[in-house]
């Protein structure tokens, strides 16, 4: 399928081939037949792109600090690498969508096949979206009136944040087409509407709509402007659908309202205010979020948890039901607004002058008669791969992209197919990497006889059922930690494993730092050790996918993992007893601070800190090991220093967290090569050590690990 993509790091937009979606659990694939350009938004990303990279660090000065802390910790290259791989990852355009419902997910019963929806899709022949963002059109509702659905409902939702009441004076800064939208909602709402505006196509536009439309150009004061119009009350409230750097709207809005009057920003403005404007009229401000409550959260968006209506009475999908109704009565008139109507390969006559462009409203139309479905799709110019120990990549996130490939490229690695969620990501690595075939369903990869190992890098909930079916299927398989998520998985993988025969392997890179390998040769196998690591993690917010237990496993299973690895490889023993406390009188299961003492069947000693509250410009990682008068310490990967040991004073390098060297061996091992790279039994012992701590900091106990024995 077709779809449009855009380029941060170089503001370039290409009408890309990609593989159809996969219809996922509470989900509809739904044909394209329209969808609107967001002509303010979209620029900002392609103007974005375009500019160079002075610019866009002007741009995002809160960005700039997170690479400078990141250069202290982590080094120079790392980190430009990281800034580099993130600008050149694309993004997909679009938002407002039309289209016809050809699949449906499993868990959706409130939509057909042959279905007409309005969406938030981006612009491509085929979207996959969670039913808490479609709705149902009406009969008389045509596509391209319901394109506009998701915009006119960032407008609506401004206006419920303003609650405006019947008979009340409203004043909408900015006539694009959100502002236009806005206006003519708070029409229907019977208020009397001022919008102000420079470009004089909008000012007549909005004039027919019934708005006391004012060209900033010909009045010398907006706020004497609304004074005069209010016999010097003040506007009652005031939406900013404006685009601008400059905080002079802001001032302008608090000097044309009325005492207690109500300011909402729906647009974008410079935010420094002036406290007195807002002080002596005890003025309201609030910046509306998106199309409304359930934006961005993840419960409502991607699992369908609705908000009861008794408490949230306008959701964003309800929002989204209000608009097209607006558009059936005739409340919302949105055909005046089409400047426009452009097939989707014609589309650089929209985006390769959109900066210059005075349109209000471009709608891009949708061929009727599509190829069938694939969901493989061969990448042009990329010869087949024939070689042994080919690779099959599930997943095409931040891991995959910036590390993993890198390094199995290094490594003169076979992959021969990588597989993404909406194939975007996957489409971008694999024209990046040479890879002939990329796909939405990673059972093609599996079903492929070329196949012979696959490296897993998904969200961690589907790491151990992708494992298994990929043992099952006869694949060699590699896990970006962790490899289960909890103890029944674990042993559903066990057995896959013992079944198969073939080889599991978790991305337990540290003990291949030489660093690490260093730290063995110096302590060799005698005498137990008493080790220390701490984890100066950061912080990461609540909602994020990572802290969800069911999703992500937390930070402990997810993360801390890496160092009980290494604390086996170290002593050369196994674990047979965790405790696990944490910070806080009542710390939750996904604590991310919190210490793990563990004791290895040798005697050995480990602790780990697992932290997220220190500062980020301190050490990430730091590693301490005592062993009969001599002492280690590892800082970062970066640095080490020994004390007690004939031969050896300290060592430092660039950082290095052994993923080259894992990556290496991993091609040779699936070559044939070599022997294999992880010990199963340390592999397995390791991953039940985190989810063992999990219970003991339910229980208050040590936890024992009662089947270290899994090979």
């Amino acid at each position: 399928m077709k779809q449009l993509i855009q380029s941060f790091k170089t503001g370039e937009t290409i009408l890309e081939e990609v593989p159809v979606p996969l219809v996922r659990k509470g989900h509809i694939l739904v044909q394209t037949t329209r969808s609107l350009v967001s002509i303010g938004t979209e620029r900002m990303l392609v103007e974005f792109g375009k500019s160079n990279l002075l610019s866009k660090a002007r741009q995002q000065p809160e960005k700039v600090k997170m690479v400078l802390d990141k250069i202290k910790s982590d080094g120079l290259m790392p980190t430009l690498e990281a800034v580099f791989n993130k600008l050149e990852q694309p993004i997909p355009l679009g938002y407002c969508q039309a289209g016809i419902v050809i699949e449906v997910g499993d868990g959706v019963s409130e939509f057909k096949v042959g279905d007409r929806v309005a969406t938030n899709g981006s612009h491509a022949e085929y979207v996959c979206v969670p039913v808490n963002l479609a709705v149902l059109i009406p009969e008389n509702v045509s596509d391209e009136e319901a394109a506009f659905t998701v915009i006119a409902s960032i407008g609506l939702q401004g206006i419920r944040l303003l609650q405006p009441t019947f008979g009340e004076t409203m004043v909408v800064m900015g006539l694009g087409l959100i502002g236009l939208l806005t206006a003519e909602m708070l029409i229907a709402s019977g208020c009397k509407v001022i919008g102000f505006d420079f470009d004089a196509a909008k000012i007549e536009i909005a004039l027919a709509k019934g708005v006391e439309a004012v060209n900033l150009g010909s009045v010398s004061d907006p706020v004497k402007y609304v004074e005069t119009v209010t016999l010097g009350a003040g506007a009652d409230g005031v939406i900013i659908t404006a685009s601008t750097k400059d905080s002079s709207l802001m001032s302008q809005s608090a000097r044309m309202s009325r005492k207690r009057g109500r300011i909402i920003l729906v647009g974008v403005t410079g935010l420094e205010l002036n406290r007195a404007e807002f002080y002596e009229k005890e003025l309201s401000f609030q910046v509306s979020c998106s199309y409304g409550p359930g934006r961005y959260d993840e419960n409502y968006e991607q699992r369908g948890q609705d908000y009861p209506l008794p408490f949230i009475r306008w959701t964003e999908k309800r929002n989204f039901q209000a608009v097209l109704q607006a558009i059936s009565t005739g409340k919302l008139q949105v055909k005046p607004l089409i400047s426009e109507v452009v097939k989707l390969e014609d589309f650089q006559s929209i985006y390769g002058q959109i900066g210059q462009k005075k349109t209000i409203a471009s709608i891009l139309s949708y061929p009727e008669n599509l190829p069938a479905l694939s969901r493989l799709i061969s990448i042009s110019g990329v010869k087949p791969v024939i070689s042994a120990g080919t690779l099959g990549i599930i997943g095409a996130g931040n891991y995959t992209k910036a590390t993993m490939l890198p390094a199995l490229q290094k490594s003169n690695a076979a992959i021969s197919h990588v597989a993404s969620n909406s194939g975007v990501s996957g489409t971008f690595l694999a024209r990046k990497y040479g890879i002939p075939q990329t796909t939405t369903d990673y059972k093609e990869i599996l079903a492929s006889e070329q196949v012979s190992w696959v490296a897993i890098t998904t969200r961690h909930n589907q790491h151990a059922s992708i494992a298994i079916e990929s043992l099952e299927a006869g694949k060699h398989v590699f896990v970006e930690k962790p490899l289960a998520l909890t103890m029944e998985e674990l042993d559903q993988v066990v057995a896959a494993q013992q079944k198969s025969g073939k080889m599991i392997m978790v991305g337990y890179n540290r003990r291949f730092s030489p660093y690490a390998e260093k730290m063995k040769q110096l302590l060799g196998s005698g005498e137990p050790l008493n080790m220390i690591a701490t984890m100066n993690a950061g912080f990461i917010p609540a909602e994020s996918w990572v802290q969800d237990m069911q999703i992500g496993g937390g930070r402990i299973i997810g993360e801390a993992c890496h160092f009980v690895d290494l604390m086996i490889f170290l002593s050369g023993s196994l674990v047979e007893t965790v405790q696990m406390t944490a910070l806080g009188t009542h710390p939750a299961k996904n604590t991310d601070n919190a210490t793990l003492v563990l004791k290895f069947a040798n005697g050995s000693l480990g602790t780990i800190h697992y932290f997220a509250n220190g500062h980020k410009a301190y050490s990430k990682e730091r590693v301490e090991v005592y062993q009969s008068g001599k002492t280690l310490i590892m800082d970062n990967f970066r640095k080490m220093a020994g004390y007690g040991f004939k031969n050896f004073n300290s060592m430092s390098s660039k950082l290095d967290k052994g993923h080259q060297k894992m990556f290496s061996l991993l091609s040779d091992f699936a070559k044939g090569n070599k022997q294999p790279v992880f010990n199963l039994e340390e592999t397995f012992n390791s991953t039940e050590t985190v989810l063992q701590a999990i219970e003991s900091l339910k229980t208050g106990e040590a936890a024992h690990l009662t089947k270290t024995n899994r090979v």
